[in-house]
């Protein structure tokens, strides 16, 4: 049995776009090229919407499709499993201690970290809801990690918004595209709810799309943290060739990517 993380970009999504291009490509036909059913302006009108709908579906289709082999597990590129991984070489469980995921989805972070941390214990924690409900869920993390032979794991229901875990109760924490997913909260504010949960002297990995518009002044968040007594702050930016060159964060719209790093 093989893991499947699934895809930051599901079939279905392109399958949709899709779909919906070729509905439009044939209303433009029946509506705008014909004139059995239409004629005149209203012919005109149909023709202009139905044929620049179609074109916009398809580009977006042909758009989805290539962020789909990209980010695909078993594809070429394999930019999920990259970033999963350049991730979890940051995080540092001590013999015996314990890991927190927030936003583990599929658990391929949850996992990676387990992996790296042998002697310790990593809990992915998730709301499984929303857009992704059909693609993620606890049963799917657990048959990953199954399917791994990773057995030093274990997946709960937690909100990122409100971590259901005591103040300092974990060794690391770490988080992968998450928080910019969440609407009507500050990025900020999430940030410290993740860092509420990590003890004096655990290590932090959070990686997402933190740019001004999304978390605002980053780096006078990263001065806060040291001011407040924190060990070691980093905020590295990924999508400078770390985990994507620059060019194809752009393309992408990963532009922004950062990872938040350090010991508390």
């Amino acid at each position: 049995m093989k893991p499947d993380y699934k895809n930051w970009v599901p079939l279905s999504m392109v399958y949709g776009l899709a779909g919906g291009a070729c509905i439009s490509a044939v209303l433009f036909v029946l509506l705008g090229v014909s004139d059995h059913i239409l004629q005149g302006l209203p012919r005109t009108v149909c023709a202009v919407v139905f044929g620049i709908a179609a074109v916009i579906l398809a580009g977006f289709a042909v758009w989805m499709y290539i962020l789909n082999r990209t980010f695909d597990y078993n594809g070429k590129r394999k930019l999920a499993k990259t970033i999963i991984e350049g991730t979890a070489e940051f995080v540092h469980i001590p013999a015996g201690g314990i890991g927190l995921d927030v936003g583990c989805g599929s658990g391929a972070l949850t996992i990676a970290c387990a992996k790296r941390n042998p002697s310790a214990t990593m809990v992915g924690c998730d709301i499984w809801s929303g857009a992704y409900k059909a693609v993620f869920s606890k049963e799917l993390c657990e048959r990953n990690a199954a399917a791994e032979g990773v057995k030093n794991v274990r997946f709960e229901e937690g909100n990122a918004v409100h971590l259901p875990f005591p103040d300092e109760s974990f060794d690391a924490v770490t988080s992968n595209y998450v928080y910019h997913n969440i609407s009507g909260h500050n990025k900020q504010e999430l940030l410290l709810e993740t860092l509420r949960v990590l003890k004096k002297g655990g290590t932090f990995a959070i990686h997402d799309l933190m740019g001004p518009a999304r978390y605002g002044d980053m780096n006078a968040f990263v001065k806060k943290l040291k001011d407040e007594g924190y060990e070691e702050v980093q905020l590295i930016d990924t999508a400078e060739g770390r985990f994507m060159e620059h060019g194809e964060s752009v393309w992408l719209d990963l532009a922004g990517s950062k990872l938040l790093t350090g010991r508390k």
